[in-house]
């Protein structure tokens, strides 16, 4: 039979989007290889699909891959991914230190010119193509590396994230007794100048949230992390047994919710995803009732718009809604793989992200009426009492809990909203890393239970780093370096891939095969030149108000910050390092390479023939 390339199918990577009707059959082309340098064909005559029922030829292939169970479970994995622990310790801070309320005006706007729009085209990315973050870039080859720098930059993070839910592990078993042991002094970890005076020994009531001095500091920094013992990040010791237990503890929770891919995962989030929102309101009434509350939720809503003039409160906005979403991780790629192929993913971005969002500014007034009430008891301003990261939840937080009635209660809410906030996110990465590896290597796929069994232990293995007694060195250089400036990096390649090579004019085209309409011009001219904006200012504002690793008082070496850019440096090469691979693999003149190398896989065939893709003004600019 000859078969005529017809020329619509230039414009998506399945075929084409106007069925064309031969007594209501279509000739379709199922198969395209090349053996010893000569192309063979297969066809079949089908009946003709409708644009919306017409099947990706990548799902075609995967006939046998799983999906999720239900719409709620791929809903609640988003979710419990996007809303993790940053949403309580990182967004009431910086709304409350970045002008109040005014703080949400450019915090608003970046979600929706770039947050929601790269949010929506990574669910669409994944849900049309039915790939993990590697094998997703069949749609422009040269850009494979971009998956494997977000897949290393997940497993990277995975190193040192689940250390913190093993901290939350330790502080919900230490909890289960009749007096939480950072309620007071005289415990074999407290030093000697410690107090339970808000003056500190005489010091400023000014220092006191970053007091070393108080029994929760000192159950933190001595009882838990030890670092005392170590006089930094040349000095680790071995890891502490306490926390070695927790830390199996959360990697086993981890293996047994992702070995069977979405159908445990699925369930597991019913739990992990819906507990922090649960538990969030019972902290939000039991905070509210206390006194001060309404002073500290006062502070967190006051309104500065003097503070927008500087634009450090814009950078702050920018990269708090980047991470916050959890965009460029490979996570959203990957649940959004398993959906099914006409799931109205737009609605589900405009859904997960919203919720996100909303759950940042909800968790504030649970915060900052509790931050309210230790004002009070303590007779200082705010200001004196308000921080954010560890600090918050290990330090602050878990005092002003101590001196509630049925203090023990509080605690044991409180520490398992922290750990379901952490597994749920962390099963996120996790399962990032599984589906984009499994997917471009085959046997790891039929050897799923084992590949997560290594994937999990190997993350166990590199996390004892975090748990020694100069473990909190190794957190802090990884906190900073893991998943800083490459993952912005990583994800504006991806915005530019998408957008620029295999084109905005054609992603839309899939879309509309998905779910029968196409985004509308908002969303075209976000993806072609908003979203590149806004990661490249991102990326540029990260790189320049970088500073040297800092830990309190202590700063590290030069050669722990040259440690922590070689890290961010062996993710971000694979961008580079596979074009180059690629470009050389492919036989050819320049040009010829260059076609090749942008052109979707199952496309190439084209430039075999000489049909070589024009990349015009047009073609470039097309929204």
């Amino acid at each position: 039979m000859n078969i005529q390339v017809m020329p619509e199918h230039k414009s998506s990577s399945v075929a084409p989007l106007k069925p064309y009707n031969v007594e209501k059959k279509e000739v379709e082309l199922i198969l395209v290889k090349d053996q010893n340098g000569v192309q063979y064909t297969n066809s079949s005559i089908i009946e003709t699909p409708t644009p919306r029922d017409c099947p990706s030829a990548l799902a075609e292939r995967d006939v046998n891959r799983e999906t999720w169970g239900k719409k709620l479970d791929f809903l609640l994995s988003v979710i419990g991914f996007a809303v993790d622990l940053a949403n309580v310790w990182r967004f009431p801070y910086l709304c409350y230190r970045n002008g109040g309320g005014a703080f949400l005006i450019p915090y608003t706007l970046f979600l929706f010119i770039a947050g929601m729009p790269l949010f929506y085209m990574e669910l669409a990315l994944g849900q049309y193509n039915r790939q993990g973050a590697a094998t997703v870039w069949k749609i422009c080859p040269v850009f494979k590396g971009v998956g494997y720098t977000v897949i290393l930059i997940a497993l990277y993070v995975g190193f040192y994230y689940n250390v913190i839910i093993a901290w939350s592990l330790y502080y919900l078993f230490s909890s289960c007794t009749s007096e939480l042991p950072w309620q007071h002094c005289g415990h074999p970890w407290n030093s000697a100048n410690c107090t339970d005076s808000m003056y500190l020994n005489g010091s400023v009531p000014g220092t006191y949230a970053k007091s070393k001095l108080t029994p929760a500091a000192e159950f933190y920094e001595r009882g838990v992390l030890r670092s005392y013992q170590s006089r930094g990040i040349h000095d680790l010791g071995t890891p502490r047994w306490e926390l070695v237990v927790c830390l199996v503890v959360v990697v086993f929770i981890l293996y047994f919710s992702l070995w069977k891919g979405v159908k445990s995962s699925g369930k597991v989030v019913y739990v992990t995803a819906t507990m922090p929102y649960v538990v969030l309101f019972v902290l939000l009434i039991r905070g509210i009732t206390l006194p001060g509350a309404m002073n500290g939720i006062n502070s967190y809503l006051h309104i500065d718009l003097k503070m927008l003039e500087k634009p450090s409160v814009w950078i702050d906005a920018a990269t708090q809604i980047f991470y916050s979403l959890g965009a460029g991780f490979g996570v959203l790629i990957a649940f959004a793989s398993y959906n099914k192929f006409d799931n109205n993913c737009y609605r589900d971005a405009l859904l997960t992200s919203t919720v996100n969002c909303v759950t940042s500014f909800f968790s504030g007034f649970a915060i900052f009426s509790v931050l309210g009430y230790m004002a009070q008891k303590h007779g200082v301003d705010i200001k004196e009492v308000a921080t954010d990261g560890p600090g918050l939840v290990f330090i602050i937080y878990p005092e002003a809990i101590s001196t509630l009635p049925l203090s023990t209660l509080w605690a044991i809410i409180f520490f398992i909203m922290l750990l379901t906030l952490g597994i749920d996110s962390s099963m996120g990465g996790m399962e990032a890393v599984i589906t984009g590896l499994s997917d471009d290597f085959k046997i790891l796929k039929r050897n799923r239970k084992l590949f997560t069994f290594a994937t999990a232990f190997g993350t166990f293995l590199i996390a004892l780093l975090c748990i020694t007694n100069g473990g909190i060195y190794v957190f802090t250089l990884l906190d900073k370096y893991a998943a800083g400036t490459s993952i912005l990096f990583g994800v504006l390649i991806e915005a530019i891939g998408v957008s620029w090579f295999y084109g905005v004019d054609r992603f839309s085209e899939d879309i509309e095969r998905m779910m029968g309409f196409k985004p509308g011009l908002y969303w075209r001219i976000c993806w072609k030149f908003v979203s590149p904006a806004f990661l490249l200012f991102v990326v540029i504002a990260s790189i320049v108000t970088s500073t040297g690793l800092k830990h309190d008082d202590y700063t590290f070496p030069w050669w722990s910050n040259v440690v922590g850019w070689s890290i961010a440096m062996s993710s971000m090469m694979f961008v580079p390092l596979y074009a180059i691979y690629k470009f050389l693999s492919v036989p050819g003149s320049f040009k010829e390479r260059i076609a090749y190398c942008v052109t979707p896989e199952h496309e190439q065939h084209l430039v075999k023939e000489g049909n070589v893709r024009q990349f015009t003004l047009k073609h470039w600019l097309a929204i």
